[in-house]
């Protein structure tokens, strides 16, 4: 038995939440789920975005899946995910980037892993208002942040055959920031001699992607450039409904959905659950359930290709949950 934290999220969360839930109970994975809100909907009950009692939770049992939790832009509560990640150390997002098949995409044979830093830099809201009309953003790098970045990276392309990895970075400009990243990444670099190792300015590794994805293998970037360059790749393969994520530490991890909680379509059962469903694969693997994950990919895949039951973002007519009981239905069939 397996003992999970859920945090359903709001807007469309609790919709593809419940559809995965369908999906994961479909393999006989044994697992208890201790729920608890959080954003939006905590916020509104308790007047704290992510109350004590979820994290505290997330430490107990190690393991968390996570559905998408509406972050204010400009004004409100800070955001949630930055607060799980400071507040559990969870300094590794981990990003796999390939075609689904059945998945319309711009381009084919995509197969990138991103593993962002996520504990630091711009986008970990260090700002304050110097005077009225100016604020100041401040970007720290460390070297242990980039050294353990650094090294998940390689043990990551190690364990997983990977052949390359690529430091992205804008040490032309910020050459001590940026500078010190790339100093810390070419030290562990001389450790894994069986993987080539090279260094490209963001910029231009957001026109190469463009232009062709498939000259990359495992792209390690510090926390901002990992957001953007994330959600771009995610572009390349069908958009961030069809990727996963993971938020890994060394005492506990938090998968989720890496969209937004579209608050416009909330209640309409209209949102496609693959992205968390992607995301709990990558948990049932965490948790050495890797052939459950298997079971689900192999029926997520058949579902797509047969094309007959597909959400609206995909072109079809199904609900979120009807579609999520296709899967679960291919992975039973399968079973008998």
């Amino acid at each position: 038995m397996h003992r999970i934290t859920l945090i359903p999220g709001d807007g469309i969360g609790p919709e593809v939440t419940e559809g995965v839930l369908r999906v994961l109970a479909a393999t006989g994975v044994s697992i208890e789920w201790e729920r608890h809100t959080a954003g939006v909907v905590s916020f509104e009950r308790t007047g704290q975005p992510l109350p004590s009692e979820l994290v505290e939770s997330i430490r107990r049992n190690k393991v968390a899946l996570k559905g998408p939790v509406t972050t204010p832009i400009a004004q409100g509560f800070p955001s949630v995910n930055v607060g799980l990640r400071k507040a559990l150390d969870l300094y590794a997002n981990l990003r796999p980037v390939q075609n689904l098949p059945g998945v319309a995409a711009r381009y084919q044979e995509v197969d990138l892993v991103i593993i962002r830093e996520n504990t630091e830099d711009l986008y970990a809201g260090l700002e304050h208002e110097v005077v009225p009309g100016v604020v100041e953003s401040l970007k720290i790098i460390t070297a242990r942040a980039s050294t353990r970045i650094a090294e998940f990276a390689f043990e990551y392309a190690r364990r997983h055959g990977r052949r390359k990895v690529t430091a992205i970075h804008k040490a032309n400009i910020m050459k001590l920031s940026d500078g010190l990243f790339l100093e810390c990444a070419r030290e562990v670099a001389r450790r894994y001699p069986d993987i080539t190792y090279d260094e490209k300015i963001v910029d231009a590794t957001c026109m190469q992607l463009v232009l062709n994805p498939n000259v990359f293998d495992v792209l390690l970037l510090e926390n901002l450039y990992g957001d953007i360059v994330s959600d771009l790749c995610a572009g390349l393969v069908g958009g961030l409904g069809v990727v996963g994520a993971a938020n890994l530490g060394s005492e506990a991890a938090v998968f989720e959905a890496v969209h937004g909680s579209a608050p416009d379509i909330a209640g309409k059962m209209l949102a496609n659950p693959t992205a968390l469903l992607l995301s709990a694969v990558l948990m049932l693997r965490h948790i050495q359930e890797g052939t459950a994950a298997d079971r689900i990919m192999k029926a997520l895949g058949a579902v797509l290709v047969d094309g007959r039951v597909r959400t609206r973002d995909l072109n079809g007519t199904a609900s979120t949950l009807e579609f999520a009981d296709a899967v679960g239905e291919k992975i039973v069939k399968a079973d008998t």
